[in-house]
């Protein structure tokens, strides 16, 4: 399993800051009643519906996550390519292939996933068409099982937020059809010491049913374990299980909720490994650049930045306004460090 991205002192605030942005910006009492100054919804095409033969498309301001075409999007844990497969349109688990995961992170947000257990039924219980589709990495699942006609645990139906809550109905249908989640996701938030500051909150729609109506989650989810919660980014990949049962999966995209902010990445430790070591701005400055738990950290004045990935080279902190880039002069590994309106500086990597 990856290691999980934490460091909570400078993230707790970074997240605390742009929640408190948010909630400003959606506050009715700043503004009169019927303002004509108060800025108008933006405009979104609204997509459409899917049918058994066909998938819906998705909202004009969605991350597509998988389209039918392209598995890029997702990964093996370890940041490396899945052996999943895509047939006939669909994203289908290899049993033993290991669970996969994206490349993006996601906060909060709105989660469309369709999926059809095999369509021969076979075995009982938890043996049949079982997966689990995850928020915040592997840490809250949302249970994926042929429940039509196949009693089980009532916290580990179809639906269900694992060993926590049963869904309201079961909704299943006939396995080998296809079968939509629609969700609404609040990632938990955590103070600077750790602490949890507001808990995770789920509303699911499970083939149009209503299922989970703001569902307060008691900490991470576990086959025999129950919560606690444990301090992690707001931002984590979503993920997908592989419990050894051929699941389909077609039409996932997300929409991001609140302020979303830049893209953020998960990316392999392999890769994070490239950038680190020392790079000389000039003779009397290094620059060390370390990755601990997961994330790049650099030493800036004394400071210890943690900063993300925007994309497989270029990286920011959410304290401050700090940009690091990373590319290759001629064979020679260099850095470009910026802060606020601070040029950029340019250092070499020397060890």
């Amino acid at each position: 399993m990856h290691p999980m991205k934490t460091h909570l002192p400078l993230l707790a605030l970074a997240v605390t800051c742009t929640l408190a942005a948010c909630a400003d910006d959606l506050d009715p009492r700043q503004w009169i009643g019927h303002d004509r100054t108060r800025p108008l919804p933006r405009v979104v095409e609204p997509g459409s519906a899917s049918t058994q033969d066909q998938p819906g498309k998705a909202p004009a301001d969605a991350i597509v996550l998988f389209d039918g075409t392209s598995i890029a999007p997702w990964v093996a844990m370890n940041g490396e390519p899945t052996r999943w497969i895509v047939k006939d349109g669909a994203m289908e688990c290899v049993p033993g292939s290991g669970y996969i995961r994206t490349l993006q992170c996601f906060g909060d947000a709105q989660v469309h996933v369709e999926f059809a257990t095999p369509a021969q039924a076979e075995g009982s219980s938890q043996g049949r068409g079982n997966s689990g589709f995850f928020l915040g990495m592997t840490r809250y699942e949302i249970q994926i099982l042929d429940s039509y006609n196949n009693p089980t645990y009532a916290d580990g139906s179809c639906a269900s937020v694992y060993n926590q809550y049963p869904p309201l109905v079961n909704a299943s249908r006939p396995p080998g059809q296809w079968q939509s989640y629609d969700l609404v996701w609040t990632a938990p938030r955590f103070t600077p010491d750790g602490a949890l500051q507001s808990p995770a909150r789920l509303t699911l729609l499970h083939n149009g049913v209503l299922v989970h109506h703001n569902a307060e989650l008691i900490g991470n989810t576990g086959w025999v374990t129950r919560g606690p919660y444990h301090p992690h980014p707001e931002k984590l990949p979503l993920c997908i299980q592989d419990h050894g049962n051929p699941v389909r999966f077609r039409n996932i995209w997300v929409r991001e909720l609140g302020r979303p902010g830049r893209p953020e990445y998960y990316l392999a430790d392999a890769t994070l490994d490239r950038y680190t070591g020392k790079y000389e701005v000039n003779k009397d400055w290094i620059v060390e650049i370390t990755r601990r738990d997961g994330n790049l950290f650099f030493q800036w004045y004394g400071e210890d930045f943690l900063v993300f990935a925007t994309s497989p080279n270029r990286f920011f902190a959410k304290t401050t306004d700090v940009q690091v880039e990373f590319k290759t002069e001629g064979n020679v590994p260099v850095a470009y460090f910026s802060i606020g309106e601070d040029g950029g500086m340019r250092a070499i990597k020397v060890k």
